[in-house]
């Protein structure tokens, strides 16, 4: 059965699956990049057992991979920015293959200036992709294959979609307060996921203290100039791999974006914003 960590891009998804990785799949809660191989994300083409050659064939075969994953009879955790939707009727997942989803959420403003490093676009590009209702990710490096192949949507059709997909139990997570409130927030992952896992099992207090200092941003950002990190995407356009862990708390929308598009990005997604106390 799966545990979903899912996200619309650059919200905060690899750090709570760093986190969850370090706690769950160590003896001490020492995070390595390594150990993200233990939640995979979904969907990719591990996942299929042949080429996907449309849209129509990976929405055929979402359910079909997860059918796979119930067999085995363990719970999983998955990484995904996926909407919690269909595609011509065929859904993304149902509660017969999900146990439950953590879905972490962030300032759209702020997501819009990570778009923006990750995929090396410019403020109208990355203000296009956060409100574009059709947008998909897809490996470009592999044109004719779709077992990538993710449909997020916008920002708030993605948030939605998680936030109040029913008969699935969703955490909902923001990324300021695992910023600005680790613990509590990591803590109240740990206790979600162990209702599901562990049957309320009690927290491993040393585990989940070097967890956190472990997948603390500066610790990863040194990581990643030290060793390199093999899920930073490679532009064509600086001829170079993108710095993954980039600005962590730096990225201030205030300082990076011009005062038009952050008057746009609060008028499109004003009542998403006001919601989650954005504005």
């Amino acid at each position: 059965m799966i545990i979903w960590l899912a996200s619309y891009p650059k919200s905060g998804n690899t750090w709570v699956r760093s986190f969850l990785s370090a706690y769950y799949y160590t003896n001490d809660g020492k995070f390595s990049f390594d150990l993200l191989k233990k939640i995979k994300q979904f969907p990719s083409k591990e996942f299929f057992d042949e080429r996907l050659k449309s849209i129509d064939e990976a929405s055929e075969n979402w359910l079909v991979a997860q059918r796979k994953l119930k067999e085995k009879n363990k719970f999983q955790f998955l990484k995904t920015h996926n909407i919690n939707g269909a595609y011509k009727g065929r859904k993304f997942t149902t509660s017969e293959y999900t146990v439950g989803a953590i879905y972490i959420v962030r300032d759209p403003r702020n997501v819009l200036t990570s778009l923006m490093n990750h995929y090396s676009l410019d403020e109208d590009s990355a203000l296009e992709m956060i409100n574009n209702i059709y947008r998909n990710l897809k490996d470009e490096n592999d044109s004719n294959n779709y077992s990538n192949y993710s449909f997020i949507s916008s920002w708030s059709n993605n948030y939605y979609s998680w936030k109040n997909s029913k008969n699935i139990n969703t955490l909902l997570i923001k990324y300021e307060d695992l910023q600005n409130d680790s613990e509590n927030s990591f803590r109240k992952i740990l206790n979600f996921t162990n209702k599901i896992i562990l049957k309320e099992k009690s927290i491993d207090k040393h585990k989940f203290k070097l967890a956190i200092e472990t997948t603390n941003f500066d610790v990863l950002k040194t990581q990643e100039e030290n060793h390199g990190f093999e899920e930073a995407v490679f532009s064509s356009r600086d001829g170079k791999f993108k710095t993954f862990f980039n600005l962590g708390k730096k990225n201030n929308y205030k300082n990076l974006l011009k005062s038009k598009t952050i008057t746009v990005i609060e008028k499109i997604f004003e009542k998403e914003m006001r919601e989650l106390g954005y504005l």
